[in-house]
């Protein structure tokens, strides 16, 4: 989890009102008038030379999953905020612009981003900045909640599936605000002029994007607002507990309902963004596909039980030295090459998370048996089965799951070929059925 405190840097006196129509920037989206040349660059390359034996400690970066949501609830806050152990990578990177790109002063010191959102006087990032992460699209929430109105263009992002907005546009809507989609843009504002309204709204299923960008939304709101069917995962936890301390009344985080009290004002705070569960997940599997011994920290292990039980049932050993410290090991007197097969079907937090699915699967391809891995959450998240086919691999996917045939394919006599169904019946696991 997220340690943060409130730090009141430069709170306003008065409650922020929503900017007039004549002061913001035009709807219409102007194209720039200058031409610039793009230069081809090579696409960067990784070359690994193996196999080879991983050894040492590793130090767990922030958590780019709870940085950006909590960098756009920036923008309910007046005054400074300050955000420590930001990850820099080109989310991040990209979000600091978007949030400049809309008048706030933006400053980067290593880890450390600081935002004043003071004299941000637009409710339309750029679109350039938005479409390249999926992330940008938060900022529909708080800019609607504190100005009134948003301007923000569809995101963009990793193609790993269907990832519609029309969550975030429906539960707008249940706050009282009207939201239009014209070229390739959502542009919502308050129905009453004045600002959004408490309501209730259930969510189709729990996405984290839509519970983060509503629960923003609904902290400026006018009245009570209960959000149903949310996203329980720690990020959104972290970004509750930043709203929080900077002056919002957010309960329930963390379960499947919250209920959010609207607050007019919010004023700047710091926060310590928390461990990243999947960069510490990918180092652990790292360690078990190398059959290596490594530990890792700071890391929160109660939100790695998940895969933790899986590697353990692999075979693997994995200890706790101290409150935020794991060591994992696969090393095997036997020759490394005794970790069992496993079933993986990912889900919502608490279930297996659907951003380790393909490490896990690579994991799988050197283990003993034969293993179905089932991706519940994307449509589109079996991209990487063909790249490790190339490896050399022997994988077989039917609609949302994959069967992955381990090292000892030779002496079961499995067949990769023909198969035409795979499924879960109740009782009786996976099974799967063969064309031919």
């Amino acid at each position: 989890m997220a340690s943060c405190s409130t730090f009141n840097l430069s709170p306003s006196s008065k409650p922020t009102k929503p900017l007039p129509h004549y002061f913001l920037k035009p709807l219409i989206h102007e194209p720039e008038t200058e031409t610039r040349t793009q230069i081809q660059t090579p696409y960067p390359k990784l070359i690994i030379t193996g196999p080879s034996k991983l050894s040492g400690h590793v130090p767990i970066s922030g958590s780019k999953n709870s940085a950006l949501p909590i960098l756009a609830a920036t923008l309910c806050c007046s005054g400074t905020s300050k955000i420590h152990n930001v990850p820099n990578l080109f989310d991040t990177r990209t979000m600091a612009s978007v949030l400049a790109s809309l008048g706030a002063k933006v400053e980067v010191f290593n880890n450390e981003i600081l935002v004043n959102t003071d004299g941000v006087d637009s409710v339309e990032p750029k679109s350039d900045e938005i479409r390249k992460i999926r992330g940008g699209f938060f900022v529909i929430g708080p800019l609607v909640a504190r100005f009134g109105e948003a301007v923000v263009a569809l995101p963009g992002g990793c193609n790993i599936g269907t990832r519609p907005v029309d969550l975030y546009i429906r539960g707008l809507q249940a706050l009282g605000a009207v939201v239009e989609l014209r070229d390739g843009k959502v542009q919502a504002y308050a129905a009453n002029g004045r600002g959004l309204v408490g309501g209730s709204f259930q969510l189709d299923y729990a996405s984290v994007g839509a519970t983060e960008t509503l629960m923003m939304a609904a902290c400026m709101a006018d009245g009570m607002t209960v959000l149903s069917n949310v996203a329980r995962e720690p990020e959104v936890v972290d970004l509750a507990r930043f709203l929080n301390d900077s002056g919002a009344c957010v309960e329930g985080a963390g379960s499947n309902q919250l209920v959010i009290k609207g607050k007019p004002l919010l004023h700047g705070s710091e926060c310590v963004i928390a461990a990243d569960r999947i960069e510490a997940g990918t180092f652990m599997l790292a360690a078990a596909i190398t059959r290596s011994c490594i530990s890792i920290s700071p890391v929160i292990p109660c939100q790695m039980s998940c895969l933790i039980h899986k590697l353990s049932a692999a075979g693997c050993k994995i200890r706790q030295y101290s409150h935020d410290t794991l060591e994992v090991s696969a090393v095997s007197r036997c020759g490394g090459e005794n970790l069992q097969s496993f079933e993986v079907k990912t889900g919502p937090y608490p279930g297996f998370p659907t951003d380790l699915q393909p490490q896990i699967m690579a994991l799988l391809t050197t283990c003993n048996g034969l293993s179905p891995v089932e991706e519940s959450v994307f449509d589109k998240r079996m991209g990487h089965v063909s790249e490790l086919l190339k490896l050399g691999a022997k994988i077989q996917v039917c609609a949302s799951t994959a069967l992955v045939f381990g090292k000892d394919n030779g002496r079961h006599g499995w067949d990769v070929t023909g198969i035409s169904w795979i499924g879960r019946r109740r009782n009786y696991g996976y099974q799967w059925r063969c064309s031919y």
